[in-house]
């Protein structure tokens, strides 16, 4: 099987294996699944940025929200994504919700983060899964549970390679619907993204903690604006593929309460609009105190 090329500067997906721990069986250690804060969270270190629930996404999250779905016609093509995410320029569509004609659900959102730098959402991705609370920090409301393949937040490693190549296992609801996620994060230059040193790209392979099947692709490039960054992050879902899964993770998360149904298999635009809001509830409620948080703990 292939690994995902790059072709005349546009992404092209193959199916990869995801690089991942060796399994082993499950056992009685599998965390549990809990929503908001519980009292031992309240000892930890960061507890201060602790906050009952999360603010609410900017209005212009909220009006795309509220208004219609982008015509199939002009949903961006995920093999314009290298394009799209340029490191200058803006798109078309920077915040809405569509459904192309060929069944791929495209969410944007962008997010205008006053005091935040590219370096600290490298920081946190490479920080924040190894712990449920710390997850939650992001979307208190709707983070259930985190995990890492391999937990590499105390390593002597940059905080790209602490994420890049890892998985993150979380459990999360999007709208109404609990979803169990597998996030495989990708090198975006290898994948034919540009990123200058004042940038960053997230990119991640979306797909099932439990059914070995991939759903689509996430990313979220920063880039320097006055005052701070902003963020424009992409969906482009229903691209599916096969991964070989973490056995004890997938066993956990049968373990915990398993939300897999067909339904989860083919997503929906339904689902697309909800992805719109949390996204740019979490990215708005998080950056309020990344600055903080990153000069506390990085």
């Amino acid at each position: 099987m292939g690994a995902a090329a790059v072709a005349a500067g546009a992404v092209t997906v193959g199916i990869a294996p995801r690089v991942r721990a060796a399994p082993t069986l499950p056992s009685a250690a599998c965390a549990v699944r809990y929503p908001g804060y519980r009292g031992a969270d309240f000892a930890l270190p960061y507890a201060r940025y602790m906050q009952a629930r999360t603010a609410p996404a900017p209005q212009i999250v909220a009006d795309a929200f509220a208004g219609p779905a982008l015509p199939a016609g002009a949903v961006p093509r995920f093999e314009d994504i290298t394009r799209d995410l340029g490191p200058t320029g803006t798109s078309a569509v920077e915040t809405g919700y569509g459904q192309g004609a060929d069944g791929v659900v495209f969410v944007a959102v962008r997010t205008v983060m006053p005091r935040v730098t590219a370096a600290m959402w490298d920081w946190w991705f490479g920080w924040h899964s190894s712990e449920a609370a710390r997850y939650k920090l992001w979307h208190p409301d709707a983070h259930q549970f985190a995990a890492l393949d391999t937990d590499l937040t105390t390593a002597d490693l940059t905080d790209r390679q602490k994420y890049i190549g890892n998985t993150t296992y979380v459990d999360e609801y999007v709208g109404p619907k609990l979803q169990q996620l597998g996030i495989n994060f990708r090198d975006p230059v290898a994948h034919g993204f540009t990123v200058p040193s004042d940038q960053t790209i997230v990119f991640g392979r979306v797909g099932s903690s439990i059914a070995p099947v991939d759903l689509g692709w996430l990313a979220h490039q920063v880039r320097p604006i006055e005052g701070g960054a902003e963020m424009r992050s992409r969906f482009h879902l229903n691209l599916r593929g096969l991964h070989v899964p973490n056995v004890t993770q997938a066993a956990c998360a049968v373990a915990r309460g398993a939300s897999v149904d067909p339904t989860d298999l083919q997503l929906s635009l339904n689902l697309g609009r909800d992805l719109l809001m949390h996204c740019g509830q979490e990215m708005n409620h998080l950056a309020a105190f990344l600055p903080e948080l990153h000069a506390e703990f990085s």
